[in-house]
């Protein structure tokens, strides 16, 4: 197990947070005229907040429960734009969403902490990424998880630079 990525795995949802406050509630929805050089998807920071949920609960639970329970699974990737839509990210709460973020990661070290070398060393295919163990897809949910991190700073560069042009 390796501990590194576990402790990454259970800070995230309270550094996601800090940032995510960081941002003025005014520029929530907020989106730059350009995406270009964003490290995450596309998403304003409240669809950033409810795509991570997302894709803890509906992606990376259900791969993790497939990837441990079925021989070889073929684990499909999530449309994120097509949910954003469909779930309406932008009308959230964000309180609503930190809190399931919160259970959600629970959840997830619980098991992954419990887990046997045995159970880490199962495999399957990801689409998109190839093929895989329980253990790598621990390191792609902590990669997803810095990706996020780094979108929302992202975002407040470019927040801080729409204000300072708009000023100047």
């Amino acid at each position: 197990m390796n501990q590194a990525t576990i402790s990454a795995l259970e800070a995230f949802p309270a550094q996601f947070e800090q940032f995510f406050l960081a941002i003025p509630k005014s520029h929530w929805n907020w989106a730059p005229e350009s995406w270009d050089g964003i490290p995450s998807e596309s998403f304003t920071a409240i669809e950033q907040v409810c795509h991570v949920r997302d894709i803890e609960i509906d992606g990376y639970h259900v791969r993790f429960r497939r990837l441990l329970s079925e021989s070889n699974p073929t684990l499909d990737s999530i449309d994120g734009y097509a949910l954003a839509k469909e779930r309406r990210y932008a009308d959230a709460d964000p309180a609503k969403m930190f809190e399931e973020i919160r259970a959600a990661r629970r959840e997830t070290v619980q098991l992954l902490q419990n887990l046997t070398p045995e159970q880490l060393a199962r495999s399957g295919y990801f689409e998109g990424y190839g093929r895989l163990t329980v253990k790598g897809l621990m390191h792609y949910l902590c990669s997803h998880d810095q990706q996020h991190l780094s979108g929302l700073q992202w975002l407040l560069g470019k927040i801080d630079s729409h204000a300072r042009t708009k000023a100047a």
